[in-house]
């Protein structure tokens, strides 16, 4: 049978380019279902040879939408390399390194769920392809897209302030940060003019919450069961605390029914982690070595965050997350969709931070950059706002590059992508193995979820489409759509 192939506008709202392929049975039930990532796995080669001082700068090229992220990742890991721990980093250089990170997380997030999720939210999976997008939301509520624009625009203001670009500034230097914040800089985050002050996107933050909190009351059948499957959770959680920890923790991985799995100093991610390989995708599947690759695949992210702290060291998004896990009676949380909730937790727990931050004296200090004795490797694992991101640097005598292994986090929740694409593939095509516009719609939201970043996961550029393929039990293409 030939293939049946429609292209569909607009293109999908995920940052990267995949392709879905859904396997049926002799009885035409669906067998498996696959998330390719077809894109080759490159930069961890090409970076080899440049001198290690370069790479918070190079590296952060992988990606636009969260190049500070790489950008503190790499730098905690160079600091290794000029023996510095991050316990021994100035007060300022960390405190200004954390407000850059906070400022990334905020406008990340901002970004993710206002432009990208609402859609889904406010006009339902079987709205027409049309109307999901930030124009439909703009056109039918305007304040929820202005403040969604604003905060976006806040996030972006901290981290053009600090690393004095929008996108693929520099602050980070090994040891430390090649700048402090000046007094007026602090001002006009505090005091608002030309952009609302910190404390409006505190107060915005609350009331987005709230809407999503309705939101659920008001949809919970779909929202709890959508894509809902259970699995471990990885994070960073503060070291000595516990607590939620975004720049600096030690690594903690529970199961599904909130059983500690490992809980490990992020340095020691090597003896704990392998990466399995798939033929069908450039895209690696991270596991913990003692459970195996079938159990030992984590979630990353939001979801995975909330799930493993055991608190959250700022008051207002504390209260949030106790009305959070309350609906899971404190149990861990494995709802796909409840992801969009957990991320706007983070955003009033990140608003909150930078607050608490911009009324710090440390910032403002002039102690920049530290040195200790050097080493020839380096390892750096911070939570970007899609989850947990590791980078790890091996230098010869000269101080070139001769090794880098990066795990991003769309690579940590690859399994987790592709348990979410059979659910629905499994819900929705054993009653008519047909690809239809909402049921590709549903495939995405099911990814979309996970604000996967797959360029950044695979290092590529280009223009990145989404196909979905449907093949019978012989192998043959039944139908395909792109987006």
């Amino acid at each position: 049978m030939n293939p049946r192939k429609i292209t569909i506008d607009p293109i999908t709202r995920v940052e990267g380019h995949g392709k879905v392929t859904i396997k049926l049975d002799e009885n035409g039930k669906v067998s498996d279902a696959f998330l390719h990532i077809v894109e080759f796995r490159g930069f961890e080669k090409f970076i080899q040879g440049h001198p290690y001082w370069e790479a918070p700068v190079l590296v952060q090229r992988l990606c636009g939408i969260c190049p500070v992220s790489h950008h503190l990742a790499a730098a905690k890991a160079i600091d290794q390399l000029v023996g510095i721990d991050p316990e021994e980093l100035s007060p300022t250089a960390t405190k200004i390194r954390k407000l850059l990170h906070f400022g990334q997380v905020f406008q990340s997030h901002a970004l993710h769920f206002f432009y990208l999720a609402s859609p889904d939210l406010l006009f339902g999976i079987d709205a027409p392809a049309e109307k999901r997008n930030i124009v439909a939301v703009a056109t039918e509520n305007r304040e929820l897209a202005k403040k969604g624009i604003l905060m976006r625009k806040f996030g972006q203001e901290i981290i053009k302030a600090l690393a004095g670009k929008k996108i693929h500034g520099i602050l980070a230097v090994p040891g430390g940060v090649h700048k402090s914040i000046s007094s007026e800089e602090r001002d006009y985050f505090l005091n608002g003019n030309e952009i609302p002050n910190i404390d409006t996107m505190i107060s915005w933050a609350k009331e987005v919450i709230d809407f999503m909190k309705s939101y659920h009351i008001n949809n919970s059948e779909w929202v709890d069961n959508f894509a809902a499957y259970p699995s471990n959770h990885l994070a960073l959680i503060d070291k000595k605390t516990g607590a939620l920890e975004l720049y600096d923790g030690r690594l903690r991985s529970i199961d599904f029914e909130g059983n500690e799995l490992l809980n490990i100093e992020d340095i020691e991610y090597r003896d704990h982690f392998k990466e399995g390989v798939e033929p069908w995708s450039y895209l690696k599947f991270p596991y913990m070595t003692k459970y195996g690759r079938e159990k030992g695949w984590n979630r990353v992210g939001p979801l995975a965050r909330l799930n493993t702290c055991t608190h959250i060291n700022t008051p207002l998004a504390e209260i949030e997350r106790q009305i959070f896990k309350a609906y899971t009676k404190n149990k861990p949380n494995n709802m796909t969709m409840h992801t969009h909730w957990a991320r706007l937790i983070e955003l009033l727990h990140c608003a909150e931070s930078i607050k608490g931050l911009l009324l710090d004296e440390d910032i403002m200090g002039t102690d920049l950059v530290r040195k200790g004795v050097p080493r020839r490797k380096g390892i750096g694992v911070i939570e970007a706002p899609r989850g947990t991101l590791i980078h790890e640097y091996h230098i010869d005598e000269k101080g070139l590059i001769t090794k880098c292994n990066l795990i991003v986090s769309t690579t940590h929740n690859n399994e987790a992508m592709n348990k979410g694409v059979r659910t629905v593939a499994e819900s929705v095509l054993n009653e008519k193995p047909e690809i239809t516009e909402p049921m590709l719609n549903q495939i995405e939201i099911a990814i979309r979820a996970y604000d996967p970043c797959l360029s950044c996961a695979t290092h590529a550029l280009g223009k990145m489409p989404l196909i979905v393929q449907l093949e019978d039990h012989n192998g043959n293409i039944i139908d395909e759509k792109i987006r």
